[in-house]
């Protein structure tokens, strides 16, 4: 594959920009693809089956449209769809997911007490769990489906008193007490990830809060040099981002998750 085609990244929705713009903070020269299933989301209460579909189908247009580096820049698609993609996409094309990285940064740190917040789609996968395990047994891994979050971020209700409040909700459970790093694994959640960080630093306690969208953009840039189809020189091509679903809302939305006013195009690929 020609180094000079495009990152092509994809999501439920448009929670997958924060991955896209830490790519792009990563690599500047690159030009993304950005695919946001608005028609369908969200994935997380989604069957794993539905999820292939949806997510086979984005593949195969994001593949259409000369992508180099697919990634799934949504935690559940990557739980069940992963795999499948791997497969079908063509030889030259690389799919990344943004469980592999976080999972490879946590080994790396000696994380021993993780905790991981995310869909419920994400941890009825045990994904996090499986994974980090199979690298070391020893590694204790707490779990907590936390299904408010992203529609409270997506509907704007961050940095106030009502995300303090169901943040402080999920965190103080049981389920993920006494641990020294909490992964955010779901890609809308690293825009609380201050509000988290000050709840710990308000209990006095030391936890890191990893916010998987950082660790995916640095992991896709060391993965492209390695595999030398990285971009040396600025792309002249425009960033497209596309939806399945254009509304005005998600429209106006999309400037939270990445930072500036960007373009969406409707396109309609699913049957």
């Amino acid at each position: 594959m020609d180094s000079n085609t495009s990152i092509g990244i994809f999501d439920s929705g448009i929670g997958g920009l924060t991955v896209a713009n830490a790519i792009l903070h990563e690599l500047p020269n690159e030009r993304i693809i950005y695919f946001g299933d608005t028609a369908h989301l969200p994935y997380g209460d989604k069957s794993a089956s539905a999820i292939q579909y949806y997510a086979k189908n984005i593949t195969n247009f994001l593949s259409s449209k000369n992508c180099k580096v697919i990634v799934i820049a949504c935690n559940t698609a990557s739980a069940v769809a992963y795999d499948l993609l791997q497969k079908i996409v063509p030889k030259d094309v690389f799919v990344i997911n943004v469980i592999d990285p976080v999972v490879e940064y946590i080994i790396n740190k000696g994380y021993k007490k993780v905790g991981v917040i995310g869909t419920i789609g994400t941890i009825g996968s045990n994904i996090y769990k499986i994974k980090i395990k199979e690298q070391n047994a020893k590694i204790k891994v707490k779990q907590l489906a936390t299904p408010l979050l992203a529609s409270m971020i997506e509907t704007g209700f961050i940095n106030g008193q009502i995300s303090q409040l169901i943040i402080e909700d999920y965190l103080l459970k049981p389920e993920i007490q006494d641990i020294d790093t909490l992964v955010l694994g779901c890609t809308h959640y690293p825009l609380i990830k201050k509000e988290i960080e000050d709840y710990y630093k308000q209990q006095n306690l030391q936890v890191d809060v990893l916010a998987t969208n950082e660790i995916v953009g640095a992991y896709v840039k060391q993965y492209m040099i390695s595999e030398g189809i990285i971009r040396y020189e600025k792309s002249e091509e425009e960033h497209q981002f596309f939806v399945s679903d254009y509304t005005e809302t998600f429209a106006q939305t999309t400037r939270m998750f990445y930072g500036k006013d960007i373009k969406l195009e409707e396109a309609r690929i699913f049957d």
